[in-house]
């Protein structure tokens, strides 16, 4: 029977269910029942219990620092040599264990333990030596005074002590992480010698200074800084005939020399030796190993004041145990670490009420449920009941980080980030340039879009309240603004003038918003209603990048009439003659489509590249043969170019020879695509050290984009290029860079301009703060708090501008946001074997949106080298960007469901709480809101667009009626209430419920009834207090 450690497997303690059961008597205090999470004997260990609770108390109100543990198992072997001490494994937070052979470390697994060995375990701390706060400077020190504390029962005689402290102070023999390099180099000196150096020589002592091989030792990267050592010492002795055993913690860390793999100050040290009959001395050491890897009891060991403290600690620990029966699993597998860990507070959290089962879902506890994801119960969004009061609260929130923004951004992560971006905006530029330019006669084109984001972005960038965001022109303000040029042309109103007043009313509608704090109303957009508008730009940004990749097909036409055999037939010549003057015979022998087809580029303004057009005596594998041909007029020799400039025309079946240039165009697409995702999971792959990973990790869309380019270049095909305006002029003549409000629209379209404006401030309001939530949710760890006033502030007076330049209309990007929240991750440096890296949080800064649009203004100036860069690969891109924030959802694991037998669907939190057929019925209703607003976006009906999206709030709150709070907790989370909006709860008040809950599980898990546990935790609450 093995049992599995409550760390790694997240099992909820439900001590305060389990004591509410009737208690048995019994006369054995040291009963098997004691271990469980109802001690039979409550009064023994009631001390005990304060004591620990109040020992995790100090640590939570950070009198205290846990450091973590790397964890030494050394084992006494009986060598031809003599008696020798072994590194045998090793801890940080899984195990791993030297193989047969001692010359490769094991993959870190999680430990499984007899349970047998716990107990053995318990017994040897409350018979053994027990030295707390030890002061000592060396080994030998520790083992003089471990040796002269021995209980009475069990001390040995003077002789014994001096062997027994001889053998303890020999050197043991490490097992060093090594290079390839060195390993190499091993196997040279084994080969050349006959047998392999590099461990110290047996029977030498401890020696007082680190050895060399510990200074170089690899394995010391993966130990985090402020790290201590505990060393665990077992093995059998033949001239003892009762255990020796001895658990020690020093008062401050000491380097113990040569003692440990690595140089650390060690902490703990913990020693059983014994006769040779018993063989379970290793297995108690693993277990003492793994004891001490355990969050919660390592910190009582570090406060344990006395002996039942740590017998506490442990009782704690065995309550929460899994145990898995013999002969249902192989018990020389190894657990693969899981890919997330409960955090110690969750595992104390204890809340009766989440200890309830519903639906088909288990008992645990409440820390799995999935938050909101965004500050409802945050200072930014309290009232303060003044006018501009929360604006006046986001700028002080903001002003002491103000310098911080510029500083935090000297990483070279920023500098992938500001190229990854940059193009991604650049593109997005392009892109929404062209469309405001067909759907306005050029009144607003690419140079227009150009200029205006980056003015607008780096305004914002400088004095917004949440600088990570990007602004761009987005798909619903471009509908909005082709119903505007539409309407403007169907009554004969001058659009720009129209469009100016429109955009006065909107940024004064959003001053009275900031005024009166509407963004308080933040606090209703649940999940429901952010993922239904991430998923909505998602597709968005998806649906554009495969239109325009389609589209080639139209520019460049696939040659799906080749005919090999007639090859020979394929011909094209410039005929310099009139076209007036050629006989109807040859004029007739032109196909028709041949007169009339015109090879249209991708983009406006694409120009051929010199040197690489067809030559006119080039074959056409696309057009049928034909005979009738009119033979040249002039040499042949000229290119297309020539030939058109000379005023000759061209004959023949192969002068519109298109090569294929849309298949390069969609493998450069798919290309891009594949190897941005390939590259951006390359941080978690196997292969190359971790620095290498990351750096490929961060510059991963780069990366790929440089690769397709090189590609792209190698080929020489004429694909469609990124071609950015060379010249400051607007794009239509017919217009300037200033709108004058009056002069070419009657007087009172300035008052009708309102009606409009109303609509255009909801999709304003809408789509700058369903992003702004998006990216202030909890789990990116922001640190300088979010400004959603200051942002539409900002988004607000920018439209002042805007409007009077002609310029196109901006606010938040969701999707390319997403993408720079995500380029800007931040990860721990060091992480334990088996341990992800953890997430730190976002890279808070300015700089890198700032230099963004900084380079979009110079990107004018930077048209020779752009043009070198194919818009498929850009496309693929946009696609990565699109997908990636599709995938970050919860709605896209629930469509997946869907289509999963029940059997095979992943392990989710709200599966365990929420029945199957509820969240089906969830997931569908929000599969129906998207529909929708994709009808509505893309319909003559796109005019009540800003509406449906204040709908949505409306539905959710509809949903209340289908469905229960509960699972509405678990699938969306709760809309606040009226009495929501109280005052945010002090740190200190934090502290203190933190140790009500700690006080609550140990008064619970040591034996005491419910109103014992109570009393209990409220006297943590008043020492917390």
């Amino acid at each position: 029977m093995r049992a599995h450690m409550p760390g790694a497997s997240g099992t909820a303690l439900r001590a305060a269910d389990s004591c509410s059961q009737p208690r048995l008597e019994c006369s054995n205090p040291g009963a098997l029942s004691q271990a469980f999470g109802c001690s039979i004997f409550p009064s023994s260990m009631a001390t005990a219990a304060r004591r620990a609770g109040a020992a995790l108390q100090r640590e939570e109100r950070g009198d205290v620092t846990c450091p973590l543990l790397f964890i030494q198992l050394n084992q006494l072997l009986n060598t031809p040599a003599g008696l020798e001490w072994r590194e045998m494994a090793r801890w940080i937070k899984f195990e791993e264990k030297v193989e047969d052979g001692g010359e490769r470390w094991s993959a870190p697994h999680v430990p499984a333990l007899p349970l047998h060995s716990l107990f053995q375990l318990r017994t040897c701390l409350q018979k053994g030596t027990l030295l707390l706060d030890l002061d000592a400077t060396s080994f030998k020190e520790i083992i003089d005074k471990a040796l002269s504390e021995q209980p009475e029962e069990a001390e040995l005689q003077p002789a014994l002590k001096e062997r027994l402290a001889a053998l303890l102070l020999l050197q043991p023999q490490h097992q060093p992480t090594k290079s390839l390099l060195q390993l190499l180099a091993e196997l040279g000196l084994s080969l050349c010698q006959g047998k392999a150096k590099g461990r110290s020589e047996p029977r030498t002592q401890v020696s007082k200074t680190p050895l060399k091989e510990q200074l170089r030792n690899r394995f010391k990267k993966k130990v985090p800084p402020g790290a201590e050592a505990a060393h665990v010492a077992v093995g059998e002795v033949e001239f003892l005939e009762k255990p020796f055993i001895a658990f020690i913690r020093l008062r401050h860390g000491v380097s113990l020399g040569s003692l440990a793999e690595v140089s650390l100050p060690s902490r703990f040290l913990f020693i059983l030796l014994g006769p040779p009959k018993v063989k379970a001395y290793q297995e108690v050491g693993r277990a003492m190993a793994t004891l001490l890897t355990d969050e919660l009891f390592q910190r009582v060991a570090r406060q344990a004041e006395h002996r039942e403290d740590l017998m506490a600690g442990i009782e704690a620990f065995l309550d929460e145990l899994v145990v898995l029966p013999p002969g249902k699993w192989d018990p020389g597998a190894r657990i693969p670490p899981p890919s997330h860990l409960p955090a110690p507070r969750r595992r104390t959290a204890v809340d009766p009420l989440d200890q309830q089962p519903h639906g088909n879902g288990d008992m645990t506890a409440a820390g799995d449920r999935a938050s909101p994801g965004h500050p409802h119960s945050g200072e930014e969004l309290e009232r303060t009941g003044r006018l501009f009061g929360g604006l006046l609260r986001d700028i002080r929130r903001k002003a002491p980080w103000y310098g911080s923004d510029f500083s935090d951004a000297l990483h070279p992560q920023c500098l992938s980030a500001v190229l990854y971006i940059y193009l991604a905006t650049v593109t997005n530029a392009i892109t929404f340039g062209g469309m405001l330019g067909d759907a306005t006669a050029n009144m607003q084109g690419v140079l227009e879009s150009f200029l205006g984001t980056a003015f607008a972005g780096s305004i914002f960038c400088l004095f917004s309240g949440q600088p990570l965001t990007i602004l761009s022109s987005t798909g619903p303000v471009l509908v909005f603004e082709r119903l505007l040029f539409s309407f403007s042309q169907d009554h004969g109103l001058d659009y720009l003038e129209f469009r100016l007043w429109i955009g006065l009313w909107v940024a004064f509608f959003g001053v009275v918003l900031v005024a009166t704090e509407a963004s308080h109303l933040v606090r209703y957009f649940t999940r429901f209603t952010e993922e239904g508008f991430c998923a909505l730009i998602s597709l968005i940004f998806i649906y554009d990048s495969l239109k325009k990749m389609l589209s080639l097909a139209d520019a460049f036409p696939i040659n799906w009439q080749y005919r090999l055999d007639n090859v020979t037939s394929y011909s094209c010549t410039c005929n310099l003659s009139s076209p007036g003057h050629s006989s109807a015979g040859n004029d007739s022998s032109l196909p028709s489509p041949l007169a009339t087809r015109q090879v249209q580029p991708l983009l406006p303004g694409r120009q051929e590249r010199p040197g690489g057009e067809p030559k006119v005596s080039m074959c056409d594998p696309s057009s049928p043969p034909t005979s009738s041909l009119q033979p040249p007029a002039t040499p042949a020799g000229l290119s297309r170019t020539q030939c058109l400039d000379r005023g000759g025309h061209l004959l023949g079946t192969s002068c519109h020879y298109v090569p294929d240039v849309t298949l390069i165009s969609f493998l450069l697409f798919g290309g891009t695509f594949l190897f941005c995702t390939a590259l951006k999971h390359f941080r978690s792959s196997r292969y190359f050290p971790v620095g290498v990973r990351k750096l490929v990790s961060d510059f991963a869309v780069i990366l790929a984009i440089l690769a397709s380019c090189a590609v792209d270049a190698l080929l020489g095909l004429e694909t469609p290029k990124l071609l950015v305006p060379s010249e400051l002029k607007p794009t239509n003549p017919a217009r300037g860079w200033i709108v004058f409000p009056f002069g070419a629209n009657p007087w009172w379209v300035c008052l009708l301009s309102a009606v409009p404006a109303v609509l255009v401030t909801i999709l304003i309001f809408m789509d700058q703060q369903i992003t702004a939530v998006i990216l202030n949710r909890r789990e990116y760890k922001l640190q300088k708090g979010a400004g959603f006033h200051l942002d539409l502030l900002c988004v607000s007076l920018l439209m002042v501008v805007t409007s009077v330049t002609g310029l196109p209309w901006y606010v938040s990007a969701t999707v390319i946001s997403l993408a720079h929240m995500d380029s800007l991750r931040k990860e721990s440096a060091t992480s334990a074997p088996g341990e992800p890296p953890e997430f730190l949080g976002i890279r808070e800064q300015r700089l890198t949106g700032l230099a963004v649009f900084i380079l979009m203004g110079a990107s004018v100036f930077m048209a020779p080298v752009l043009k070198h860069i194919p818009m498929p690969v850009l496309y693929g891109a946009f696609l990565h960007m699109g997908v990636t924030a599709l995938n970050s959802i919860q709605l896209m694991d629930r469509v997946r469901l869907l289509l999963m037998p029940a059997k095979h669907q992943p392990d989710l939190a709200y599966l365990r709480h929420v029945p199957l057929r509820r969240v089906h019925l969830f997931t569908s209703i929000q599969l129906l809101c998207l529909a929708l607003l994709w009808l509505l976006k893309s319909t003559v009906a796109a005019i009540i667009f800003p509406v449906m999206l204040l709908a949505l709030l409306g539905i959710r709150k509809g949903l209340e009626r289908i469905f229960s709070p509960h699972d509405l907790s678990w699938l969306d989370g709760p809309v606040p209430g009226p009495g929501a909006a109280g005052p945010r709860p002090r740190e200190r008040t934090e502290q203190g419920s933190r140790a009500e809950e700690v006080g609550a599980l140990l008064g619970a898990s040591l034996g005491h009834s419910r109103r014992g546990a109570a009393a209990l935790a409220r006297g943590g609450a008043m020492a917390a207090r």
